[in-house]
């Protein structure tokens, strides 16, 4: 387990299937995530039971909060690159209660903690929509500076989105 102050970070399991089907299929949960799409249960249980182990290439971890040891959101550590050392992360919290209460932040400083320490990486790089305006200052409050940006990379409700490319390296990691 990959401990924080408010977060622990356990492997994904077969039966964070309802959850996830719930996240899944919350509006309010997807609206700034690529993978936007529907799932059935069976399918998704399915999904979950096939994969594949973690390994040091990707890295699928539940959210848990520490003093409740409720599941609220998933993270990774992805695209891992011994040669030029840098990885890059995803993370959405799931259970909106959770929301803007220093979770995901402590999440995401968690894995990257593990990513630079434990897999040697020197830079860890991620995609976040410019509209995502809550989920850029948690980046900030870790380090992660904008590096460039994917004009209309990302599509949403009739409108097109700039995408941001967001880095941290491991001496700026706060």
């Amino acid at each position: 387990m990959l401990t924080g102050d408010l977060v622990r970070l356990r492997p994904l399991e077969p039966e964070d299937a309802d959850a996830l089907y719930r996240w899944h299929n919350d509006e309010n949960v997807m609206r700034w995530l690529q993978a936007y799409f529907h799932e059935s249960l069976a399918g998704l249980r399915k999904r979950l039971a096939d994969r594949e182990e973690n390994s040091y290439e990707k890295v699928t971890l539940c959210v848990e909060t520490v003093e409740e040891r409720k599941t609220i959101g998933i993270v990774a550590l992805r695209d891992a690159d011994p040669v030029n050392a840098r990885g890059k992360v995803d993370i959405y919290i799931g259970e909106q209660e959770y929301w803007g209460g220093g979770y995901g932040t402590d999440a995401l400083r968690t894995l990257c903690r593990y990513g630079f320490r434990t897999l040697r990486l020197h830079s860890i790089e991620l995609t976040v929509v410019e509209a995502n305006e809550r989920a850029i200052r948690s980046y900030q409050k870790l380090g992660f500076q904008v590096d460039g940006r994917l004009r209309q990379a990302f599509h949403r409700d009739g409108e097109w989105h700039d995408e941001l490319l967001m880095c941290v390296l491991a001496d700026e990691l706060t």
